[in-house]
Order: C-alpha cells, then structure tokens, then sequence
C-alpha cells in the first residue's frame, strides 16, 4: 500500500486557535444561562483569541496570513458556480468560501464578545439592543457554525481529504496538477 506524501500547512498556533476558539464558544453557548462567571471567562477568552487570529492573519505564517487566502468578491462567486458544477479546484489552504467563512466567525465572535462586555460596563448595563444584539449574533453563529461544519464535510468528500484531521495535525495531502497553492 502506497503512502501518500503530505505538506504541513496548517502550523501549530493556528491549530490550537482554532480547536481553542471552538471550545470557548461551545463553553460560552453551554454556560449562557447558569454559570455567569464562566460565560464571562470564556467570552474573555474568545476575544483573545480573535485578537490572536489577527495577529497570525497579519504576521502569521504562509497559510494563516489573509493576504493568502482572501479572494475578491468576483474569484469567490467564480468558485461558488464551479463548486456547484461540483468543478471547483482543492486549494491547499482555505478555498474561497471557506476564508469568507473565517471573516464571517472572526467577525460573529468578536461583536459577540464586544457585546458581551459591554455589558459588564456601567455605560451599557441593560441597554436592550446591546443585549438584543449579542443575543440575535449568538444565535446566527450557530447556523454560521453549521453551515462550516457543512462546508468542512463537503471540500473533504469532494477532495478525498479529512480536513478535520488535517486540523489536527497540521498536514494535507501534497498539491498536484490542479491544486491551487
């Protein structure tokens, strides 16, 4: 049985960011009613891990710099109709779609932990569309949420690569002909 080579893309700290920033926002969703405390803690924790995403996004290695994977509104339309023709090429870092849905998360995530602390400020202490607002985000990053989840299912079935694993360990199979680098 032939082993197929593979290319380290995904570096450590992104790794740990992402799994971190997964486990902080299911810990924020499952404290959000009863352990204030917590919700609090793991909002904090979110929002330097956003603030860490950006930092890796500006300064980070190859792959985890935007520059690298964010493509302009006319290439990610182009992608959508090719994904749908179910032509679309791996990349080998985030495709099209997928670095729209880093900006959307990086984004969700960081109003919701604006919105979450601004209610632990005396200027914004229940004010109802600060509440309202961090409330109506939390539960749009849940259907965002879904939808990578979804996104992450359909690039590995269309491509024959755990991308799951591939966020564990960093690595994916080598580029070939095709492949976008």
């Amino acid at each position: 049985m032939a082993m197929t080579s593979t290319v380290k893309v995904w570096d450590r700290p992104i790794r740990l960011f992402h799994w971190s920033l997964a486990g902080s926002v299911a810990l924020c969703w499952l404290t959000a009613d009863e352990l204030q405390s917590l919700h609090e803690v793991a909002g904090y924790a979110v929002a330097g891990l956003v603030g860490l995403r950006l930092a890796l996004g500006l300064a980070g290695t190859r792959y985890a710099r935007f520059s690298q994977f964010i493509r302009s509104p006319r290439r990610t339309l182009l992608y959508a109709g090719d994904m749908l023709r179910h032509k679309e090429p791996r990349y080998l870092g985030h495709n099209p779609l997928g670095a729209v849905m880093v900006v959307l998360l990086l984004l969700m995530v960081g109003g919701i932990a604006l919105t979450g602390w601004m209610q632990t400020t005396d200027a914004y202490w229940g004010v109802e569309w600060v509440e309202e607002t961090h409330e109506a985000l939390a539960e749009l990053l849940l259907v965002a949420i879904a939808l990578h989840v979804v996104g992450v299912i359909h690039a590995s079935l269309r491509h024959h690569e755990n991308l799951v694993l591939a966020m564990i360990t960093g690595r994916k199979r080598a580029p070939a002909g095709g492949d976008i680098l």
